[in-house]
């Protein structure tokens, strides 16, 4: 029970609920966890080029080469990547900073490897697209990379925020209605 509480949001009810469901109802289901955790823990890296996570020494995304090389979308994390990826409208790279600036929390731009992608950025891409959240945290990655970029002389975008699509208007919050507002684009038929 006490290892299953390192999982974010399992509390002691949850951890022995799972624990007596493995060992009462699936002692297979549990060996395979284990191995499968193992095997994990002692096979998966981080890549070398775009800090994912990977089991060989660069991913397989980093060794497409047909992705767009001109292009680095930089994202928090594994799973932020993932959903772009899910959209199949993003083809070029990626860097994983494994999280936010958070001064509070000791987290600045040594434990991010901000270095990292600054080397990544010399090397080729034309643009920089950033996709970190937008929390308070986010935003201030965005702005803190936005200014290391923008010094070296790199084109640095942000993924855009509003409403989501078939969003009714009425059922939207008063924050995301005023960013939809500021970023609004013009109409242009074809």
């Amino acid at each position: 029970m006490q290892a299953l509480r390192c999982l974010p949001n399992v509390g002691p009810r949850s951890a022995q609920r799972m624990a007596y469901h493995l060992l009462q109802r699936d002692r297979a289901g549990a060996l395979r966890l284990a191995k499968a955790l193992h095997r994990a823990a002692s096979d998966i890296q981080h890549c070398q080029q775009c800090n994912n996570f990977s089991e060989q020494a660069v991913c397989s995304l980093c060794a497409d080469t047909a992705r767009d090389k001109q292009q680095l979308c930089v994202v928090e994390m594994p799973a932020d990547l993932l959903m772009i990826e899910q959209t199949q409208s993003y083809r070029g790279h990626y860097f994983v900073l494994m999280g936010r600036l958070s001064p509070l929390d000791g987290v600045g731009g040594r434990e991010l490897q901000l270095e990292n992608v600054l080397a990544r950025v010399a090397q080729q891409p034309c643009e920089v697209i950033l996709a970190t959240s937008f929390t308070v945290e986010g935003d201030a990655t965005a702005h803190y990379l936005t200014a290391l970029l923008q010094a070296r002389g790199v084109r640095v975008t942000r993924i855009a925020r509003g409403l989501p699509i078939g969003g009714e208007l009425e059922q939207v919050d008063a924050g995301t209605l005023a960013q939809a507002l500021l970023e609004r684009r013009e109409m242009k038929l074809s």
